[in-house]
């Protein structure tokens, strides 16, 4: 670290001052004032639990094939392959962007849930008789 001088210093401390007044006393305190003893072991705590779903689910998700690990979500392609919806091949760009985001092809997710995404992230899902009365 560069020494520094007076004048360096007094500019630093014209820089927190503006800091402060604009953000408040939060915006330049340093992260360690807030920490103690009790957080660092919760952190520690976390951080433990962390690595230990990652690795189960690690475990759970690879398989071996041929000398290679591969996630079984790979493997899987008939479960992305169709709509749940109406059963149709996922084939487009935009098809497979929904599945990933909606779990629903292109045209469902412009019948379904275009405009109505919350009552979709909520669980509603159309029923048997509705989707083919549309369809």
């Amino acid at each position: 670290m560069l020494p520094l001088d007076d004048k360096k210093l007094n500019e630093i401390a014209k820089l927190e001052k503006a800091i402060k007044e604009r953000w408040g006393e939060e915006a330049i305190k340093t992260p360690q004032s807030g920490w103690d003893e009790t957080k660092e072991k919760d952190y520690k705590e976390q951080r433990k639990e962390l690595a230990q779903k990652i690795q189960s689910n690690d475990a759970e998700t690879l398989e071996e094939q041929k000398g290679f690990f591969i996630t079984k979500r790979l493997l899987s392609k008939e479960s992305k392959s169709k709509c749940p919806i109406c059963s149709s091949q996922i084939k487009t760009l935009k098809d497979e962007t929904c599945k990933t985001k909606w779990d629903s092809c292109f045209k469902c997710y412009v019948q379904w849930i275009e405009g109505r995404e919350e009552r979709w992230k909520e669980g509603w899902r159309p029923d048997e008789n509705y989707k083919s009365k549309i369809s």
